[in-house]
């Protein structure tokens, strides 16, 4: 779509907006719970899958405590069309997140007026008719302001759709039209052809695996209970949206989504983390080497469960958070399977391929970069031996990104382009004991579709993270990770900059007692779980 705009309109029609920063202070904070591609693509039948597969559920806490389940209950999946799909379906509403996307983007608009600057959002009819007659600019407001809080900015229209009924393609609409709506009526400067893009697909590719998260709370526990208080609580911090919808309009809104029961591997990270290393051979900034972190992952739908298919977008995702001390946000990555299909080779390796969204931000202290993209790859689990397991992902495709060095508070200091980028990312599982995860992301963010003919980014991030059980759902973690930029530009010396990571965690595994690895039918050599 910006592709299309940029080439029918022309670059020289772009401007650059040297307005003061926006700020979404009344959008509600992100809460958390503090391999290959395929050679051949043999369809998986029920015949060849196991009906003794784990039950996933794991509390929280202990069996005692049934606060939290972030997996279901058993193997077994309901029909693809089940009672509480059309009880969603028939509930759903179009007008509903429409009144309040506008009702949103009017209260934000006006707090914005009153508290941070009344000529930036001092809107009136005449700017916004300028807006909608006049010319798109790419903006410079502060990276994580365009780069993170415009797409979850979308995620907050993107859940409003959602929780009202509406699927994914469709609640995508709503993300695109609250960005329009905001961009031509809530600011008085000119529209942002960034921020749409930003707000509309990274909202999108954001606030889905937030909306199926919270879902994953909300259903019934292994006992048939309902979701008790705390639960309920836990649903509206990770999507505020679907809370909103559930409290304010009674029972229309209360059905659960139907997660079709997937294979999921989570975990929560708490601990210690030192800067091991900094290279700068340009900027010299200050970066603390001590810091609290705290990690947040879910595997969602991985391949090999008995029954479950993947006809839906993100029916197959992986997400990812860290929180710091350092510099709060430090990354926030997710990914997950657009359209795609099932594979299986042999009897031991199973996966899915197709077209993958992602919104990836990483801002390791020194410098930064961000892409919201499109990706074709493979996720998929190989069953070497029955103490040995193989799980992993690779794609590879192109987004929007923008990367830079960060020099102080407010500067423009990053630059936007079209951005190829490549994700590799293997876990190696060693039964109930131990697993290795390694990981490398590689961004290229070039100066084409950018507003400047010149200069370019590398941004490279690899880890390694080596976790042991200790007793239970407790383990500890050793992880390693180094963040590489390396930037050229025609009139600036050549910037390579490093940051290398040490951390210590204690782990919490939700899950089965293998770290997610997915049983089927036995392979020859390979015990199945009873």
């Amino acid at each position: 779509m910006l592709c299309a705009i940029l080439k029918a309109w022309g670059r020289d029609k772009f401007q650059h907006d040297s307005e003061s920063p926006i700020c979404l202070a009344t959008v509600l904070a992100i809460a958390l719970l503090t391999p290959s591609f395929a050679f051949a693509a043999e369809p998986v039948t029920d015949a060849s899958v196991s009906s003794n597969a784990f039950k996933t559920a794991l509390p929280l806490f202990s069996a005692d405590h049934e606060l939290f389940y972030l997996a279901q209950n058993s193997a077994d999946t309901e029909p693809r069309e089940s009672l509480k799909s059309a009880e969603i379906k028939a509930n759903k509403s179009y007008t509903l997140p429409a009144g309040e996307i506008v009702a949103f983007n009017v209260l934000l608009n006006r707090f914005n007026y009153y508290f941070i600057d009344k000529e930036v959002y001092g809107t009136t009819y005449e700017s916004f008719r300028r807006n909608v007659t006049g010319r798109w600019v790419v903006d410079t407001d502060p990276f994580a302001m365009n780069q993170f809080m415009h797409p979850y900015q979308g995620s907050v229209y993107f859940g409003l759709a959602r929780s009202s009924g509406l699927d994914f393609w469709e609640s995508m609409k709503y993300s695109f039209g609250g960005s329009l709506f905001w961009e031509l009526a809530g600011e008085s400067g000119p529209p942002s052809i960034n921020d749409l893009f930003t707000t509309g697909f990274g909202g999108a590719f954001l606030g889905e695996p937030l909306f199926r998260m919270a879902n994953l709370l909300l259903e019934k526990t292994k006992k048939g209970e309902e979701p008790g208080f705390w639960r309920e609580v836990g649903a509206a911090a990770i999507s505020p949206t679907l809370g909103f919808t559930r409290n304010v309009f009674g029972d229309r809104f209360r059905t659960v989504f139907d997660s079709h029961n997937p294979a999921v591997y989570t975990y929560l990270r708490l601990g210690w983390n030192k800067v091991d290393n900094v290279f700068d051979e340009v900027v010299s900034q200050t970066v603390k080497r001590d810091a609290v972190t705290a990690d947040f992952r879910m595997a969602y739908g991985l391949p090999g469960r008995a029954g479950y298919t993947y006809t839906r977008p993100f029916d197959y995702f992986d997400f990812e958070f860290t929180a710091s001390s350092a510099n709060v946000f430090e990354n926030i990555m997710t990914h997950g399977l657009l359209y795609g299909k099932e594979y299986q080779v042999g009897e031991a390796y199973r996966g899915v391929w197709g077209l993958y969204g992602s919104y990836d931000y990483i801002s390791p202290q020194t410098f930064r970069v961000s892409s919201t993209a499109l990706s074709f790859g493979s996720t998929a689990q190989w069953w070497f031996s029955k103490n040995f397991v193989l799980q992993g992902t690779a794609l590879g495709g192109v987004g929007y990104g923008a990367a830079g060095t960060i020099h102080g508070s407010g500067e423009r200091d990053y630059h936007y382009g079209a951005t190829p980028q490549t994700m590799l990312a293997l876990r190696m599982l060693f039964g109930e004991r131990a697993n290795l995860d390694l990981t490398a992301r590689s961004y290229y963010v070039s100066d084409v579709l950018s507003t400047e003919d010149r200069g370019s980014e590398r941004i490279f991030r690899g880890e390694a993270a080596f976790t042991v059980r200790a007793h239970g759902p407790h383990a500890v973690t050793l992880k390693y990770n180094t963040s590489q930029r390396n930037a050229q530009y025609p009139d600036l010396p050549n910037t390579h900059q490093s940051v290398k990571t040490l951390s210590l965690l204690y782990t919490y595994l939700f899950g089965d007692a293998k770290f997610g690895a997915v049983e089927w039918l036995a392979p020859p050599g390979v015990a199945e779980k009873q």
